[in-house]
């Protein structure tokens, strides 16, 4: 395939992110251009500031060959707000059309659409091919993760009451049709997995979809080779890495290591719900808040622990620190919910569990069992290659992309 133009819409781009889905969308960005492709990332710095709750991040000098447009407007945190309110973009339309229109791009894929234009952005580009990646549910789910009145999982729609229950503005707008109407711009809708596939189907997306997932970048040679870092922590542990939040699961994790006393938690990351944690931890030596950890010190700190324990409660899409132990040969400990099933079965890589026990006695055996360990992290290490690297998923990804402009 000879070079296309891409443009990436996106509502979080890396710096001016939280979680792994913009990281995902700088990873795809970075690979095409690799490939000779080139890429144009438009994402709204007026809707981090608006639900960041810190100064903004550093900014970022890349020289990875992507070209990068961050939206600001006279209207600032206001911004966002309409967009949520109107499902369209108000205050940055002008600069929309003019990128989007103007750009003479060959394929538009729009990842977190949901406050750089809402639905209403799907019409913006001329004569280019238009995909839509789901890194969340918010194309069936306003609060984008089917997490209902936040404390449980949804099994059926309770929309505005939900939102109210989050402390958002309900969304009038999706009781109009417009998401209907404005899905007929979208040649191709790709999920992140077979599980996020069949979620949105249940839920009523009137359109199929592909499946692409995560990847990583290709292993260097002394990744390939198992590259050696000095050890992290001076005690045996098992980690957490993600965003602290509630659906995280990390309520039911925690309590477990006042009566666990052979290895300590280590948590990698912030966020809103870090307080409440604190508090849940006090007096317990045995658990660390590391803060959040740049993925180069990351890696060491996965490398060397017994497992990664993944305890989300919410329904994922993916989950990219899966395949990120799997790299660093170490295995994972998952809750058998949403697509973690899915992985460790086609990466043989781990244990799952859905009850606190379950979740002690597979940390006991991972901890106790060296030799069942090490299969476990050679067979994930084996999958992150053959099935979430760069190389295999990239070719699946421009497949996509052939076949929806044809």
């Amino acid at each position: 395939m000879s070079g296309l133009r891409f443009c990436f819409p996106t509502t979080f781009y890396p710096p001016y992110s939280f979680g792994g889905d913009a990281v995902g969308v700088q990873r795809l960005a970075r690979a095409l251009v690799k490939r000779g492709h080139e890429v144009t990332v438009v994402h709204d710095i007026d809707a981090f500031r608006a639900v960041n709750h810190g100064p903004d991040p550093k900014p970022v000098k890349a020289d990875d060959g992507v070209r990068v447009i961050g939206l600001k407007s006279r209207a600032g945190v206001l911004s966002p707000l309409l967009t949520q309110q109107t499902g369209r973009p108000v205050a940055n339309a002008s600069q929309l059309r003019a990128v989007l229109d103007d750009g003479a791009f060959d394929v538009i894929n729009f990842h977190n659409a949901s406050l750089i234009g809402g639905p209403g952005i799907f019409e913006f580009g001329r004569n280019a091919t238009k995909i839509y990646m789901a890194h969340e549910h918010w194309l069936v789910c306003p609060t984008h993760v089917l997490w209902r009145y936040n404390r449980e999982l949804c099994t059926g729609k309770k929309c505005i009451r939900c939102q109210i229950a989050y402390h958002r503005p309900p969304q009038a707008w999706r009781l109009t049709g417009l998401m209907d109407q404005e899905l007929r711009h979208i040649r191709t809708f790709i999920a992140m997995s077979e599980f996020s596939r069949e979620k949105h189907r249940e839920f009523g997306f009137p359109r199929e979809m592909e499946v692409v997932p995560y990847f990583l970048p290709d292993p260097s040679p002394t990744e390939r080779a198992g590259e050696s870092f000095p050890p992290p922590h001076p005690r045996p542990y098992f980690l957490f890495v993600g965003r602290l939040e509630k659906i995280k699961g990390l309520d039911d994790v925690i309590p477990l290591f006042k009566t666990y006393r052979d290895a300590d938690l280590l948590i990698a990351g912030d966020g809103n719900h870090e307080e409440h944690l604190r508090k849940l931890a006090a007096g317990n030596r045995r658990v660390t808040f590391l803060g959040r950890v740049p993925f180069e010190r990351l890696r060491a700190y996965y490398h060397h622990a017994l497992a990664t324990i993944v305890p989300s409660v919410c329904y994922e899409t993916f989950g990219i620190t899966l395949i990120e132990s799997f790299r660093q040969r170490t295995p994972v400990i998952a809750r058998r919910l949403g697509p973690f099933p899915e992985i460790v079965a086609q990466s043989g890589g781990g244990e799952l569990f859905e009850t606190e026990s379950e979740l002690v006695d597979a940390m006991r055996k991972l901890q106790s069992d060296d030799a069942n360990r090490q299969r476990l992290a050679e067979s994930g290490y084996r999958a992150s290659i053959d099935l979430w690297s760069e190389s295999a998923v990239i070719p699946r990804y421009l497949d996509v992309v052939e076949r929806a402009r044809q």
